[in-house]
């Protein structure tokens, strides 16, 4: 008869410890079962659902229902002479051997194929931050005196990263374009110099939607990497079924959906996470952008309900966008048949999914959108005036003062961002109902406040 820790060892295979045998009997490195690879070709549509459901089920040590934390800084071998091996990449996390934390974690492992899966990627690396993703990726595919192509309108921080570091630090230079015009991009690429195309498949905070097959067929055409940040669209929009390159992540958005955690995640080829765990020349494994394996678990038990949770934000802000469009408040949300990349994105999002649980109101001036938001937080307790996004509770934040104040005057006008553009990450608290009344209220107390300023 099996027991079960037979079975265990089946679903969970364990570790040979000598590395005298041949058996891997797991996965590679943080790879999904869907293989995907530098390709212009497109892939199938699969539900990031179903690509979750068909990943093994880690059990804890002692038959847990949950994995077991690998809280070990470093790891050990039973025979001395493992140790050379490892270091030569003879024996590795594909064959249950571990070396150091810094290098690869099991704990974080099981994430970074959860993130693989997700995406439809053949592997992921999970990491400190969504910043540190971003920047260890442009760096490994780049390179100095390389070229990069993006778009105007960027989170601050990327922005400040390609305009400002990396032309200082290494010579690496951007050209940025309006990414909706695809005569500009291909115009913008410089072949044998340009090395990656980048873009936010949703615009921060814009919400400009990313042609993305058209994108990555132009950038292929060109010999060109696409790397495209999915941060504001777990779920809805799958950019590597769709043909780019590489996926970035800030974990610490929706996938956590708890703003309580910092972290971020690299998705694409097993060949690129390799190369970017090299020992001697991988940005991964030589700037160190470590997670921590307590965060990874903690990250591992949320994304099975990661569906869901899109699914309710989306809701939310789509009613709520609709409702706001009717009181005739300037409402940019990519949902509303007026946005101009409305049917673009209902063509290549996820079914189910919605259009996304972020939605900007147009309120022209910075002050109007403080005093707005401040009704919003401290007068009605809609929401919270705070950055970030996919928190259970409704953020604010007025985008040019805050997430894109690292942009000049210039370059955020040039990126269609209105000094009174109100960003709200929609939350899924409360009734709808209830939420609504207290949006109105906020938005009468500040037409009472509008009249008496008037009137004196």
């Amino acid at each position: 008869m099996t027991t079960d820790a037979e079975i265990r060892a089946v679903i969970s295979p364990g570790r040979n410890r000598s590395g005298d045998e041949d058996d891997d009997g797991g996965n590679h490195v943080a790879v999904a079962k869907k293989k995907i690879l530098f390709s212009p070709a497109i892939t199938t549509r699969e539900d990031p659902v179903a690509a979750l459901g068909k990943l093994r089920h880690e059990f804890g040590e002692h038959g847990g229902v949950n994995m077991s934390i690998e809280a070990s800084a470093t790891f050990t071998v039973m025979e001395p002479e493992t140790m050379p091996r490892l270091f030569a990449g003879e024996l590795g996390p594909d064959r249950d051997f571990f070396i150091y934390s810094r290098h690869f974690n099991p704990t974080v492992l099981n994430l970074s194929r959860k993130m693989a899966a997700l995406e439809g990627t053949e592997a992921a690396y999970c990491t400190a931050s969504g910043m540190s993703a971003i920047s260890s990726v442009l760096l490994q595919l780049v390179g100095c005196g390389g070229h990069v192509v993006a778009p105007h309108t960027l989170y601050g921080g990327t922005h400040a990263l390609l305009s400002h570091f990396l032309p200082r630090a290494c010579g690496i230079t951007t050209s940025f374009v309006d990414l909706t015009d695809t005569a500009a991009v291909r115009e913008a690429i410089v072949e044998g110099r340009t090395k990656v195309l980048y873009f936010e498949t949703v615009s921060n905070p814009t919400l400009t939607v990313a042609d993305v097959p058209e994108l990555c067929m132009l950038a292929h055409e060109k010999g060109v990497v696409v790397v495209a940040d999915n941060t504001f669209a777990p779920m809805v929009l799958s950019p590597a079924r769709l043909g780019a390159d590489v996926v970035i992540h800030s974990i610490s958005k929706y996938i956590s959906g708890g703003a309580d955690i910092i972290a971020g995640a690299v998705c694409g080829p097993a060949s690129l996470v390799n190369s970017m765990m090299d020992a001697h020349q991988g940005t991964l494994m030589l700037l160190g952008p470590t997670m921590n394996a307590k965060i990874a678990f903690e990250l591992s038990e949320r994304i099975p309900h990661l569906g869901l949770r899109m699914k309710e934000h989306c809701q939310r802000a789509l009613e709520f966008a609709k409702r706001m469009k009717k009181l005739g408040l300037k409402v940019i949300y990519p949902g509303l048949e007026d946005h101009p990349q409305h049917g673009l994105m209902k063509s290549i999002a996820n079914p189910e999914y919605g259009f996304g649980g972020i939605l900007c109101l147009d309120m022209e001036t910075e002050k109007l959108a403080n005093r707005l938001m401040y009704h919003l937080q401290n007068g009605t307790q809609f929401g919270l005036m705070a950055v970030s996004l996919g928190y259970y509770e409704t953020l604010l934040s007025c985008s040019g003062s805050s997430t894109s104040s690292e942009m000049s005057n210039e370059e955020k006008a040039r990126a269609g961002i209105s000094p009174g553009l109100l960003r709200m990450s929609v939350g899924y608290t409360g009734t709808l109902d209830q939420r609504w009344a207290q949006f109105e209220k906020a938005l009468g107390r500040l037409h009472d406040e509008s009249f008496r300023f008037h009137k004196n």
